[in-house]
């Protein structure tokens, strides 16, 4: 599988419990932090579920 960068690019204050915990369980915490992660179907929907918050790259 492809690997993919994922970096926190909005804060997650004022956001719903959910998606504070996905952007946690992606392995990001601050702004501007990165993770890179094998993209895999579970990945993808985390992804999907805070895009708005993120920025990603293929690697």
């Amino acid at each position: 599988m492809a690997q993919i960068k994922i970096k926190l690019i909005k804060s997650v204050i004022d956001r719903p419990e959910r998606q504070k915990r996905t952007v946690q369980a992606l392995g990001l915490g601050k702004i501007g932090s990165t993770s890179e992660k094998e993209n895999t179907p579970q990945i993808a929907g985390m992804v999907a579920a805070v895009q708005h918050l993120i920025e990603v790259t293929e690697l």
